[in-house]
């Protein structure tokens, strides 16, 4: 085989689902945009269907029908960017739920699908997408006169517990839909962890799905697996790759993997990232480059097949501080070119 394997462990995926679904009083929903986080939706999906989700998110309408084909009819599935121009079709012949952000969506909505159902998506600081309070105050009878089917907002801070922002949202959230008996939604991932009073009716965990931060008990969902292509024995002195970035200092031995940026490895690795072999830990080498990375295996008894870079030894998190960015980078990153192999169901 001369591309990585990327294993994806669904039965995790679902164990990672139960574990924070058992914390809350709240439906458990799933967000399984990006492809389920670069996972592959459809897969991830039904597993978490066939587990007990009956309520799913997903970015936009596109999403949204992909998602409807992998499940049929019955799940609910939630578009997060509301009802976008070009959508109605989609959005009325897959019974899709538009979250509608704001006064012109929801116009369109009610013209465009009336009877239709749809949420309302609110607010509280994080600037980004939703009714303002002066917004929603002007429309909220009008709105709720047609029975959304969820008003929801989202945390901004909620992987950081003791942020002030947190309280901030959950008081502002709760202002904006006192008194109403329609299902809310407040947490994320890290809103669960955050406590019951983040609960609501209904909660939307992803990174914490997928294995990540911050939900830190969380099964590892996946590993991935390189071949090596060649190894060589360099002198004092000599470099590899581009740039002449490593210089070996002793007699080294590299291994040139079949994997690079092309494949979702973040250039930001090459200063310090770490591949293992049997649980032993073997160096990057110089620069990522398009397809192949050079790593250090001098310490090897032996040259191997392949080396791994995610998996038991090293989290998507562990990785992704290397590159100083988030796990949720490092997953959406990971590349068309793997073989993909799904275990667990």
């Amino acid at each position: 085989m001369s591309s990585g394997l990327l294993t994806i462990d669904l039965g995790a995926v679902c164990a990672n689902w139960r574990a924070l679904d058992t914390v809350t009083r709240a439906e458990t929903s799933a967000v399984v945009k990006a492809d389920a986080y670069g996972l592959g939706m459809a897969r991830v999906a039904r597993a978490l269907a066939t587990a007990g989700a009956r309520t799913f998110f997903v970015a936009n309408a596109e999403e949204g029908a992909a998602l409807r084909q992998a499940l049929g009819p019955g799940p609910a599935i939630n578009i997060l960017s509301g009802h976008m121009p070009g959508d109605t079709d989609m959005i009325g012949d897959l019974e899709l739920v538009p979250m509608l952000n704001s006064v012109d969506q929801m116009i369109r909505h009610v013209e465009s699908l009336p009877g239709h159902s749809f949420g309302i998506q609110l607010d509280t600081g994080m600037n980004r997408l939703g009714m303002e309070p002066s917004e929603w105050s002007a429309v909220r009878e009008i709105m709720l006169q047609m029975n959304p089917r969820l008003i929801m907002s989202h945390l901004a801070c909620a992987d950081e517990p003791d942020h002030p922002m947190n309280q901030h949202q959950l008081s502002v959230f709760k202002e904006m839909t006192d008194g109403l008996n329609t299902q809310k939604s407040l947490a994320n991932t890290g809103g669960i962890l955050l406590g019951r009073e983040f609960d609501f009716e209904l909660t939307r965990p992803g990174i914490g799905l997928y294995g990540g931060h911050p939900f830190d008990e969380a099964q590892s969902v996946v590993s991935l697996d390189i071949p090596v292509i060649q190894c060589r024995d360099l002198e004092p002195g000599e470099s590899v790759g581009y740039g002449n970035s490593f210089i070996a200092e002793r007699p080294t031995r590299i291994a040139t993997i079949a994997a690079g940026y092309a494949d979702g490895i973040l250039r930001a690795i090459s200063s310090g990232a770490t591949l293992f072999a049997n649980e032993i830990g073997c160096p990057l080498a110089g620069r990522v480059s398009m397809d192949m990375i050079g790593v250090d295996v001098t310490k090897l008894d032996e040259d191997p097949k392949s080396l791994r870079l995610l998996g038991a030894e090293q989290s998507v998190d562990d990785l992704a501080d290397c590159a100083e960015t988030i796990g949720y980078e490092i997953l959406t990153s990971l590349g068309s070119r793997y073989t993909r192999r799904y275990i667990g169901i």
